[in-house]
């Protein structure tokens, strides 16, 4: 008679388990080149999908037609102008390098009359600009000069991978328009297998994380447009030399998250330190207004598309960005996001069934005494 299996049998569980990870482990080798393109295209992908809807339903509800649509549209958006930036970066790498040499001596001139005049002259931007007009231009080589060195040695390195960056764009569009046509059975996939895990808050985790993609991307993406547009402008009146490939510099620095500070600072110093009239002080007001502006829409943005706490929204981003680089943007708030949400559930319906079942007992205790 054959023996019953044992339901308790360690070995056969440690090895269920062990091949099951094994097989996770394979495909996330296999699967490891893609990965980048892949979340690039689901950040994408959720964040546009309103607008291939809208194109859709005027493309006589032709799903291939809006896909083809949006899909060009991507690569004209991101790819041509990515080409174009990386193209005039290279071409000006020497020159940049150059400017960077011209750092040993430049010469600051003290701050404007009309600057230490105003509320402005009180301030750390006024303080220091005298600070390093003090100091010669030995002295500001001396301060200048090691951070230059070292962003001139990544700024370098990030444009020898641009060929590989292009690349992953092209495949990141690739995948977009392969979820594009089949957009809704992939998000009933995700559904399906978040609500196999968690239940109904899987769901609701699955349709936050969207929604905090969706609000994430807008404000950053049209953070760093309206950044590079104000400061482009900035530089087009103030006929400031390079000015393309300034504002091509200033859109990665934005999506980046870096700001424009770091092109637009040196150009004000520039800009004073070379002529002398109204146009400067235009310029400077540009420059501020393109620096700070962030700080206001960005937010606003963010919560349109996701109603969380600011301070939740901001420490998803900057933490994220620092943990994890540039996707860390997108993935930082969709995490503590649905960590939050999760626990804030947690927290406000314990309670209420503690609360009934205590009314409960109670109820039924007051009965049998009466």
């Amino acid at each position: 008679m054959p023996k019953a299996r044992d339901s308790n049998d360690l070995t056969r569980t440690v090895l269920s388990v062990g091949t099951i990870a094994l097989l996770i482990l394979s495909c996330a080798w296999i699967v490891r080149p893609f990965v980048t393109a892949f979340l690039w295209a689901s950040v994408i992908v959720i964040s546009t999908w309103p607008l291939l809807i809208h194109l859709q339903a005027r493309l006589w509800g032709k799903r291939g037609l809006a896909a083809a649509g949006m899909t060009i549209a991507l690569l004209l958006v991101l790819i041509v102008p990515l080409a174009f930036a990386v193209g005039a970066l290279v071409r000006n790498i020497d020159g940049i390098a150059a400017r960077v040499g011209e750092l040993k001596t430049l010469a600051i001139p003290p701050p404007p009359e009309w600057l230490t005049g105003s509320v402005l002259g009180r301030g750390k931007l006024a303080t220091t600009w005298a600070y390093l007009a003090s100091q010669g231009p030995d002295g500001l080589a001396a301060q200048v000069m090691p951070y230059a060195s070292r962003f001139l040695i990544w700024f370098v390195g990030q444009i020898g991978g641009a060929g590989a960056m292009i690349l992953q764009f092209l495949l990141t569009a690739i995948i977009s328009a392969v979820l594009y046509m089949n957009g809704e059975a992939t998000a009933r996939g995700v559904r399906k297998f978040a609500i196999r895990l968690a239940g109904a808050n899987g769901d609701r985790a699955a349709l936050l994380a969207a929604g905090s993609i969706r609000g994430v991307s807008i404000g950053i993406v049209v953070t760093a447009l309206v950044q590079t547009l104000i400061a482009g402008t900035g530089l087009a009146i103030a006929s400031t030399p390079g000015a393309p490939l300034l504002t091509a510099t200033i859109l990665f620095l934005c999506l980046a998250q870096l700001g424009p500070a770091l092109v637009m600072i040196p150009a004000v110093i520039w800009e004073f330190h070379s002529g002398s009239g109204v146009t400067e002080g235009i310029f400077l007001v540009f420059a501020l207004v393109s620096m700070t502006i962030d700080n206001f829409i960005r937010p606003i943005l963010i919560r349109k598309g996701a109603d969380l706490p600011l301070l939740l929204i901001f420490t998803g981003v900057i933490g994220g960005m620092i943990s994890m680089g540039i996707m860390g943007i997108f993935l930082g708030p969709v995490i503590l996001a649905v960590t939050y949400n999760l626990l804030k559930d947690w927290v406000e319906d314990r309670p209420e069934r503690e609360v009934d079942a205590d009314s409960g007992a109670a109820g039924q205790t007051a009965a049998k005494v009466t």
